[in-house]
């Protein structure tokens, strides 16, 4: 079970309670995302707690501390999600080794395609991270041999069309996607995110084969109503149930 929640939402300080109360639910792998103004593969949800952390002063600095002081308390493997933009101005370098230090075990840039990632990706491997990629319903043949020979950690399997948010229904497709993949990368590990919300969305991607489910919208809108971090950890810990036997 995967976890998103926006690095610095609320505030910095609060961000971490929520991010170690999602640790303490349960999850596998924490994904943080790095607020940016222009968050093009999000919808209103997540945009929403970008905007909350942006007016809170929260910077990719900040975002970094947070994740600095998680680790400390708890080891849970960890993913950066930001955009391009805010890693170019850090500098790529620069960029991977204080994520490095801090804690962070890979990176997911959605607005940044493989044909193009090559320094980032060279960067982010001398210092150990891995550079995860995305792949649509609508990436196929060579393209998608590409991605899944440039991924690392896993795949971000996009189980739809449009941007992240809660959904009633999972695509139908799913399966058919999951398959497609697995059957061109062999055992590269799928994650599937974008709609995913409900303990019977994660047995349904994990029934037709992903190795891992991703609840971003679900997670932040808790946050964003201000639930106690408390609540954020039962959920977490009902929605991890749903991977287990």
């Amino acid at each position: 079970m995967v976890a998103y929640l926006m690095g610095g939402d609320p505030d910095p300080s609060r961000s971490l309670e929520y991010l170690c109360a999602a640790a303490e639910g349960g999850a596998d792998l924490l994904e943080v995302g790095i607020p940016f103004s222009d968050p093009v593969a999000d919808g209103p949800t997540i945009q929403a707690a970008g905007l909350r952390a942006l007016e809170s002063g929260a910077t990719t600095e900040t975002v970094l501390e947070v994740v600095r002081g998680l680790k400390r308390e708890y080891p849970v493997p960890l993913v950066l999600m930001g955009y391009y933009n805010p890693i170019l101005r850090f500098g790529e370098g620069a960029f991977c080794t204080a994520a490095a230090e801090c804690g962070v075990d890979g990176l997911i840039v959605p607005d940044l395609p493989p044909e193009e990632a090559a320094p980032l990706r060279d960067a982010a491997e001398r210092v150990g991270l891995g550079l995860v990629f995305l792949a649509t319903p609508e990436t196929v043949g060579q393209r998608l041999d590409l991605i899944l020979r440039h991924t690392r950690g896993f795949l971000y399997l996009v189980s739809r069309y449009g941007t992240t948010g809660e959904r009633e229904r999972l695509s139908r497709e799913i399966p058919r996607l999951v398959g497609r993949v697995r059957e061109r990368g062999g055992q590269v590990p799928i994650a599937v995110g974008f709609g995913i919300s409900r303990p019977e969305h994660i047995r349904t991607v994990l029934e037709a084969g992903a190795d891992g489910a991703v609840v971003g919208s679900r997670l932040v809108r808790e946050v964003g109503k201000g639930a106690p971090p408390e609540a954020l950890a039962r959920l977490v810990r009902e929605l991890k149930a749903a991977t287990l036997p």
